[in-house]
């Protein structure tokens, strides 16, 4: 199939019957519906003559753009910036737009974002609706959310630098302030685990004022969590916390699993078990909390929440609404670690949330704190059977923690906290098993003041194998588990073997530090890195994103470079993973400081490790700071060494990103 040339040569006179009768062909051929007849015969004129008239040239691209062929998409594609390069006066708004969002449907990215951002250029842009359903496709992909992310960030900053008078020309307003579109974006970042991109657009939703909702709050726990700001959370919690209505509690059981999910990471095992109290006592007042909040529902209001820095003067502040939710976009409410479940109307903490805190307690070797949780849980639970505190003791057992369960069977006999009869008789076998004879005469006696010896000797009960006999089936206990043990065993288990890698105080040090970064006091920043490093803990991702974050809203560019040589190294070490963000961010950096040869290490890095590259927004970032750069210098004229290598970088940028030195850029 032919190509559209760029070729125009001028028309001789004795052309025109000839160009007359290949235009009644080409509108034929279009009437027809006839793609292949159409565009042979506009390749033609092309070559002869330039472009057609402006109808023909739209109807061309409608209808290839129309069909379902990824071949004629393609066409349609550098059909348009053949035409954006030569005559950009022909080309329409809206037939772009639609060539965008067919484009999108075919999930064919890099081409939607280039169309959608030609258009953009001519500050034009959809509808909000029309915005949400190109987005709802290119976040589909890991490329297709990465080129949405900066399309929005690119849409936002125009804003920013727009008079009111363009922007309200091209009706960036209702756009910028819909929570929709910022979630879709905020939720796939999310999933592909572009935090650097993510806490920028959250950044711009306070800059703008953009109302976050249920859906907003719940793709920022999962963020949060991704990236340890516990902080972050603590402070929306005040206000979720105050949303009682079951319609609404259910969408924020993953905001409760994030909290509880990064007290474990930080090893806060005490402000675990003070939340899982909380859910434990909220599950039994909810009905109660509806009708409160039923008749106070008018005077509900958005608030605000400090997001960033607690410093004022660089922190950022968000607007919530904890009670509104926006049907057109709903995020997925299950809980993303699994530790808290919405069931039978409640929020309540999994069987392996209570694994994490009874593994919390033991490493500490805390029993009084656990046993203390669960006294109270079965205050709150308000059982007479003590089915909540079988399951913890029946699992310690199984998992040979046998002090510990006899340590806790004594707590609870102090508290009046009834024990069944199987739990004795478990713990009884078990020393058995283990010939532990002092232990066992010790729970014998304990057996007989609870009454259930009756007149057997301790030597008669042990003869007897009472001990034998102890499968009751207690709460908690649902065998799940190859071995024969309870859920809770199971999950106890796994968390024995399972332990987290990352040292509590990585997450502890990381905190600072992006405190520190956030207030621009990164002096203080990097001797935290240093006081990280002496306690053998080495930067991770989060610490050199921080970092960079830091020195980039200072524009300290030379110090980036050196951040550059410690990430390189540890890179080429394996000890950090490839992070496509801070590529990007890096990229960024060192082209706003003019740092080609910095720059095309990165670019080398990414093309190396086939991360995607969007060179639109290197190009537009070249071409507003350094567009005539070296422009018409050539090797030969330079006058160092120095000037020569820069040279060569700048044009070896120039032709990765494909800047032409004549015509349009695209």
């Amino acid at each position: 199939m032919r190509h559209v040339s760029s070729y125009n040569p001028s028309i001789l006179p004795w052309e025109s019957a000839f160009s007359e009768t290949s235009l009644r062909k080409l509108e034929a051929a279009l009437d027809n519906d006839c793609v292949e007849d159409a565009w042979e015969v506009f390749c033609d004129y092309k070559c002869l003559h330039g472009l057609p008239k402006r109808d023909l040239v739209r109807k061309m691209i409608s209808l290839m753009a129309c069909s379902s062929s990824t071949q004629w998409l393609h066409k349609a594609y550098d059909l348009v910036l053949v035409v954006f390069r030569e005559r950009p006066d022909i080309l329409h708004s809206e037939g772009l737009i639609r060539l965008s969002l067919i484009l999108a449907r075919s999930q064919m990215p890099v081409l939607c974002s280039t169309i959608f951002r030609i258009v953009f250029e001519n500050f034009k842009i959809p509808s909000d609706d029309l915005l949400c359903t190109i987005f709802c496709h290119l976040v589909k992909s890991e490329i297709g959310s990465y080129l949405a992310s900066n399309i929005l960030v690119e849409i936002c900053e125009s804003s920013q630098a727009c008079k009111p008078v363009v922007r309200k020309s091209i009706q960036l307003k209702p756009m910028i302030h819909n929570a929709t579109i910022f979630n879709l974006i905020l939720d796939s970042c999310s999933k592909y685990g572009c935090f650097l991109k993510a806490q920028l657009i959250i950044e711009l939703m306070s800059k703008f004022g953009v109302t976050a909702d249920v859906n907003t709050i719940t793709i920022l726990a999962q963020l949060y969590e991704n990236i340890g700001q516990r902080a972050e959370l603590m402070r929306l919690r005040v206000h979720i916390d105050r949303v009682a209505p079951l319609s609404f509690k259910r969408h924020y059981c993953q905001f409760y699993d994030s909290l509880l999910s990064l007290h474990f990471k930080y090893n806060d095992i005490d402000s675990a078990a003070e939340l899982m109290l909380e859910l434990y006592r909220n599950s039994k007042s909810s009905i109660y909390g509806d009708i409160l909040i039923t008749a106070n529902n008018g005077l509900r209001n958005a608030c605000l929440v400090q997001i960033g820095s607690d410093n004022l003067k660089t922190g950022h502040k968000l607007k919530i609404d904890p009670w509104h939710l926006d049907s057109n976009f709903i995020v997925d409410s299950q809980s993303y670690s699994g530790l808290a479940l919405f069931t039978d109307g409640k929020i309540i903490p999994s069987t392996k949330a209570l694994a994490k805190l009874i593994h919390g307690y033991v490493k500490q070797s805390n029993v009084i704190e656990l046993s203390n949780f669960i006294i109270e849980v079965e205050k709150v639970m308000g059982s007479t059977e003590g089915c909540f505190s079988d399951s913890v003791i029946d699992a310690c057992i199984q998992l040979g923690y046998l002090e510990i369960a006899h340590d806790i069977l004594d707590d609870l006999e102090s508290a009046d906290i009834h024990v069944g009869v199987n739990i004795y008789t478990s713990l009884l076998r078990a020393y058995c098993k283990e010939n532990m004879l002092e232990e066992s005469k010790m729970l014998l006696n304990q057996m007989r003041k609870v009454g259930l010896l009756g007149k057997l000797s301790n030597a008669d009960a042990i003869s007897s194998n009472l001990c034998s006999n102890c499968n009751g089936n207690s709460f908690g206990t649902k065998t799940d588990w190859s071995e024969g043990r309870s859920l809770l065993a199971g999950y106890l288990s796994k968390e024995i073997k399972e332990d987290d890698s990352t040292h509590p105080l990585v997450y502890e040090f990381n905190s600072s530090i992006l405190f520190f970064c956030k207030a621009n006091m990164m002096e203080d920043a990097i001797m935290t890195v240093k006081r990280m490093q002496k306690k053998n803990m080495q930067p991770t991702i989060e610490t050199y994103s921080h970092l960079l974050s830091g020195y980039s809203s200072l524009k300290m560019y030379r110090q980036i470079t050196i951040l550059w040589g410690d990430i390189k190294r540890r890179l080429e070490e394996g000890v950090l993973h490839v992070d496509r963000d801070l590529f990007e961010c890096l990229l960024m950096n060192f082209l706003r400081g003019g740092y080609f040869e910095r720059v095309m290490e990165i670019a080398d890095y990414m093309i190396k490790r086939n991360i995607f590259a969007d060179k639109w927004k290197y190009k537009k970032e070249f071409l507003k700071l350094h567009q005539n750069l070296y422009r018409n210098l050539k090797a030969i004229h330079t006058k160092t060494d120095a000037q020569r290598k820069r040279l060569e970088y700048v044009q070896a940028f120039r032709k990765w990103v494909g800047i032409h030195t004549k015509g349009k850029n695209v």
